[in-house]
């Protein structure tokens, strides 16, 4: 029987690979709707290529040139937020792809543990935000969460089978676009250069916060939420060439790493297919041609956003989600050249500073924390 695929953020990096997967294995898949951001053009197509039921755009205000695209399709055309929702709630979908960018995720993540479907999450923000409401809920739901991002897929098959105790976990960090960019240099980096990252293709938002470790951050209190580590039993080391995807260490000093291509096509099969695997004959990995991995710490004085991640994780409450929102308001002011690369990380330090500590957060909480460190964050850059 086919697994039904509502896939949210089926325009970006994440979502087209997702789309791959499913055309590779037609006989296992089928894709009742689709969710995009803004780019309607792209999701018309892919909605008439994959037949879909029902598409989704964020932004309202492209759903007229959506729904006309798609005027000669039996097709069901929404848009908003709510929207988004209600689509992954629907019962003519068993797993939800959570793609979405930023703190846009969690509302969706929520309504689809509501609903009982399947998440294969690859929207970190959610558990960043709200991992312990995300995680409580999943657990009263009985609801599966298969990590879509490289380095807890990576931790995730390093347990599977596994019965004993951890001692730590081992996160692996490419150091991004300017892992050689002496830290002198980094209050006046370009966007563009700060958008070539050496390994992965992916997003410009995601991309960033590669470069600042921000994402590296967030997938430390990822990990936490979705292995139940305590901080000080999370580690990053910087592994330039991007092989080592992550790794476990257990009690008796044996470590478990999960190794391949940089390329998110397998992550996502596995999360898919979990406990099975896709058969996907062009992945070959050639040693000959990669005869060096290398590891270092990483320097903590020009990525601080690592530690301030962690020191958050300490705090926890609302702390990372304050995080968050300051974070995504700096990098989109960063990229429309708003202000310095170096002054991402000091919004957030400032919103940190400013913001209201709530020790329990609702979800309730969690909305108005994401709208004071935005303000907050807009406020420390003197956004108008």
């Amino acid at each position: 029987m086919k697994q039904r695929l509502s896939i949210l953020g089926s325009t970006g990096s994440i979502g087209v690979q997702t789309l791959d997967i499913v055309a590779e294995n037609p006989e296992l898949f089928e894709v009742t709707s689709l969710v995009a951001g803004r780019n309607w053009e792209l999701l018309a197509r892919q909605a008439i290529e994959f037949d879909v039921d029902s598409v989704v755009i964020g932004d309202e205000s492209k759903y007229d040139a959506l729904k006309e695209a798609l005027a000669s399709y039996p097709i069901k055309v929404y848009a908003g937020s709510d929207a988004i929702c209600q689509v992954v709630a629907s019962s003519e979908v068993d797993v939800v792809v959570n793609a979405l960018v930023g703190y846009a995720g969690l509302h969706p993540t929520i309504a689809a543990i509501e609903a009982g479907k399947k998440l294969a999450l690859a929207n970190k923000e959610s558990l960043v935000v709200g991992g312990d409401l995300v995680m409580r809920l999943a657990e009263q739901k009985r609801v599966p969460i298969l990590p879509i991002d490289s380095e807890h897929s990576a931790i995730f098959q390093s347990l599977a089978g596994e019965k004993s105790p951890v001692r730590r976990l081992i996160v692996t960090c490419s150091g991004g676009a300017l892992r050689d960019v002496p830290m002198s240099e980094l209050a006046d980096v370009t966007p563009q250069r700060a958008l070539k990252h050496p390994q992965w293709s992916m997003g410009a938002k995601i991309t960033i916060d590669s470069a600042t470790l921000v994402n590296k951050g967030f997938e430390v209190i990822e990990a936490h939420w979705l292995f139940g580590m305590p901080a000080q039993k999370i580690d990053v080391l910087i592994h330039p060439q991007s092989i080592v995807h992550s790794m476990v260490e257990f009690e008796d000093g044996a470590i478990k790493a999960q190794l391949g291509t940089p390329d998110m096509h397998m992550p996502i099969s596995y999360a898919l297919m979990f406990p099975y695997r896709a058969s996907r004959p062009q992945e070959r990995f050639d040693f000959l041609k990669n005869p060096t991995l290398t590891f270092s710490e990483p320097d903590r004085v020009k990525y601080p956003a690592l530690d301030i991640a962690y020191e958050c994780m300490r705090r926890g409450g609302n702390a990372a989600c304050v995080m968050n929102g300051s974070n995504e308001v700096a990098v989109t002011a960063f990229l429309a050249g708003k202000c310095r690369f170096t002054e991402i990380t000091a919004s957030i330090e400032y919103a940190l500073t400013k913001s209201t500590f709530v020790e329990k957060p609702t979800l309730r909480d969690y909305e108005l924390s994401n709208e004071e460190s935005r303000a907050l964050a807009a406020e420390y850059l003197k956004l108008k």
